[in-house]
């Protein structure tokens, strides 16, 4: 049923009239914080945990989003959630990983017990509680709901909301094909940035900053997106080969500087068709380059025994992004057959948790040390790889710069900005309390990738 949405976006603050401009209070104003805390939160998929962290029966961990607290579980019937509270009074009942497959959860103030299932198995001295009290329907832990897609689970406070994959749209078939599912961790790292949530999202949603924050790859680039004439045009005066081992350099240091978007493995595989016979044409070259890289990693990864797609195929049936978003904190960067992931949560009005993963199609039963936790560093820590060590350096000095006065609205391009737009204004159709349906068609739209233009998204 269509909705009548102007009435109750009227009622936004700092809402986005202008999709070219956004309100430069919805990153520090308290009010707006409060009020995503309220009606954004509550009612979105999040993704909870990755499913390797929890292998085996029994094993779970702790899911924090501003005040609330998730156990994820991994039981004998599938993973499960709960509200991590104990029943009596109200004590958080786990606050780091375990497994509860022999004991439990066991309440540290007076000793309750619930099992994997949520069932609470043992109440100390029951006698004394009135019996009505004690009804394992009232007592056992409080379900959350939670659904499972890319090797991740997400949970959602909302029992009404629409299930995972109607809200995730067509991006959900586009990562399938390329075996989301089937990616393991490498590695791990969180900090603490100074910075609204929001802010922090969005440096990772356009490749516009680019040529100024991420040198190394514009120069490498054989490409540019950006200058006197935008769009895809030669950067320099090179000539087929020089194309081909200035591609392969690019690609050799967005792996250096964000591991996961271009695996080690897939650039050992790229070293050895640096001398590949090209056509004379430069951009026939690069594409015949590219072309063959795609064969050879899927060879590869065949051969070492990894779970590997057909990449040049689902290239072509499943066309991607750098940068795939999925409302309203994770995000999937593909490039050959590994990937890098990032999830953000909020923490106040002006500081938010950033996360980082690479992620690998490893062999099945290959030995590998797991990360169970993501390395905290602090933000402008040297240990992080170089890309975000790059993007977290702006980041801070742009939170600091909104206050600065004088600034009023972040000004968006439409064509390479969109993203930020799209995602921003389905955060006030939330606010607003638009109907299900309205939020689910919206938020289809807004799953979309990298430097996506300014969308229709029904409201």
């Amino acid at each position: 049923m269509t909705q009548d949405t102007a009435p109750a976006l009227a009622s936004v603050p700092h809402r986005i009239e202008n999709p070219e401009l956004i309100p430069a209070q919805r990153y520090y104003d308290p009010h707006f914080f409060e009020l995503e805390k309220e009606h954004l939160w509550p009612h979105v998929w999040q993704m909870a945990c990755r499913l390797e962290e929890i292998p085996n029966t029994g094993d779970y961990v702790e899911y924090t989003i501003l005040d609330k607290s998730v156990i994820i579980v991994n039981t004998k019937a599938g993973v499960k959630a709960f509200h991590n509270a104990c029943r009596h009074r109200g004590v958080k009942l786990v606050e780091s990983p375990g497994n509860c497959g022999k004991k439990g959860f066991i309440c540290p103030f007076h000793g309750w017990r619930w099992d994997e299932h949520g069932e609470c198995t043992f109440v100390f001295g029951k006698e004394i509680f009135n019996p009505d009290l004690l009804d394992q329907d009232e007592i056992g832990l409080a379900p959350c709901r939670v659904e499972t897609w890319a090797g991740c689970a997400f949970i959602n406070f909302d029992d009404d909301a629409s299930s995972l994959l109607e809200s995730l749209g067509p991006v959900a078939e586009t990562l399938n094909a390329r075996n989301v599912d089937k990616l393991k961790m490498e590695w791990w790292y969180g900090t603490i940035l100074p910075v609204n949530w929001k802010l922090a999202m969005e440096a990772f949603m356009e490749g516009y900053h680019v040529m100024r924050t991420h040198p190394q790859l514009h120069d490498l680039a054989p490409m540019s997106a950006y200058g006197q004439d935008v769009g895809s045009m030669p950067k320099r005066n090179l000539d087929s080969k020089q194309m081909v081992a200035t591609m392969a350099d690019f690609y050799a240091r967005l792996s250096s500087g964000m591991a996961g978007m271009v695996h080690e493995t897939e650039v050992a595989v790229m070293d050895k068709l640096r001398d590949m016979d090209v056509p004379e044409d430069p951009m026939a070259a690069l594409g015949a380059f590219i072309a063959k890289a795609q064969e050879e990693i899927t060879r590869d990864g065949l051969a070492r025994g990894a779970p590997m797609f057909d990449i040049p195929s689902v290239n072509k049936s499943h066309p991607f992004h750098d940068v795939e978003f999925m409302f309203p904190h994770f995000f999937l960067l593909p490039s050959f057959a590994a990937m890098s992931s990032y999830r953000i949560r909020p923490i106040s009005p002006e500081s938010c948790k950033f996360e980082i993963w690479s992620l690998v199609l490893r062999p099945e039963g290959e030995e590998y040390d797991t990360p169970k936790a993501p390395t905290m560093l602090d933000y402008d820590s040297k240990e992080f790889p170089e890309i975000p060590m790059q993007d977290y350096s702006n980041l801070p000095r742009q939170q600091e710069g909104l206050h600065a006065g004088g600034f009023d609205y972040m000004r968006l391009s439409r064509e390479q900005e969109g993203m930020i737009s799209n995602y921003q204004r389905l955060i006030d159709g939330y606010i607003a309390g638009l109907n299900t349906e309205t939020l689910t068609k919206a938020q289809n739209v807004v799953n979309s990738g990298y430097n996506a233009p300014v969308l229709d998204i029904g409201f």
